[in-house]
């Protein structure tokens, strides 16, 4: 009898714990918008020098709000989306170093940067 109370309580337990990180709202449709890559600013035909500045500059942006604790701690998903604009800013930095337009990193890393600061405001 016991162990059927406690393995009922632990399934209930399990049930309830995947929604504990959204405390506030359900951000899932959100991270969704990123899977259309066809809107991005990054992603035009611009030059390559000021291209590189666009994408260092939100690089710098999400290293900062990554960096921040009121956004480490807040409940809203504003740190998610600056580890994410970081690394995909990085990675579309490195790939425009070598020469290259990585024309997927370049609208993850506006997408990403764009999502950050919907959530910080």
């Amino acid at each position: 009898m016991i162990r059927a109370i406690f393995t009922g309580a632990v399934i209930v337990l399990a049930a309830s714990a995947t929604h504990a990180a959204d405390l506030v709202v359900d951000y899932g449709a959100v991270a969704r918008q990123c899977d259309t890559l066809d809107a991005s600013s990054l992603a035009a035909g611009q030059d390559i020098t000021l291209l590189t500045k666009e994408v260092v500059s939100r690089m710098d942006q999400a290293v900062a709000v990554a960096d921040d604790p009121r956004w480490i701690s807040s409940t809203r998903p504003t740190f998610v989306w600056a580890s994410e604009a970081k690394v995909a800013c990085g990675k579309a930095y490195g790939y425009l170093q070598s020469g290259w337009r990585d024309e997927d990193y370049l609208a993850k890393c506006d997408c990403f940067h764009a999502k950050m600061l919907r959530f910080m405001h």
